[in-house]
């Protein structure tokens, strides 16, 4: 799963949203690292709820129509697999910074 899909299932995980607040939702939670673009989440909340991870209803918001998406239980499952998956990359990133740091430190004293 894509890092920025991953994002969205992350702020759903949180709380029901319409489309432009999940945008908003995923900036904020990443203090700005990751700013999608409503034509990139829109594309992925379809994606999600073709695939039964999230569900959505019809409010209305200051006059306005706004379907609101929240997870399923599939897609509470969905989100739980890929919080080990991204703990597990990490891991490995973080593991492959102490190596890289190490060989570093022996070029150094070699060097």
């Amino acid at each position: 799963m894509s890092l920025s899909k991953f994002f969205v299932l992350s702020v759903l995980h949180r709380k029901p949203m319409h489309g432009y607040e999940v945008v908003q939702a995923v900036e904020k939670s990443t203090n700005g690292c990751c700013s999608p673009s409503e034509g990139t989440v829109y594309p992925v909340l379809n994606e999600f709820e073709a695939g039964g991870y999230l569900a959505s209803t019809n409010e209305v918001v200051q006059g306005r129509s706004r379907k609101v998406y929240a997870l399923t239980e599939k897609g509470r499952d969905a989100f739980q697999v890929a919080v080990d998956a991204w703990l597990e990359a990490t891991d490995c990133i973080v593991e492959s910074r102490r190596i890289a740091a190490g060989a570093v430190k022996r070029e150094e004293r070699e060097g």
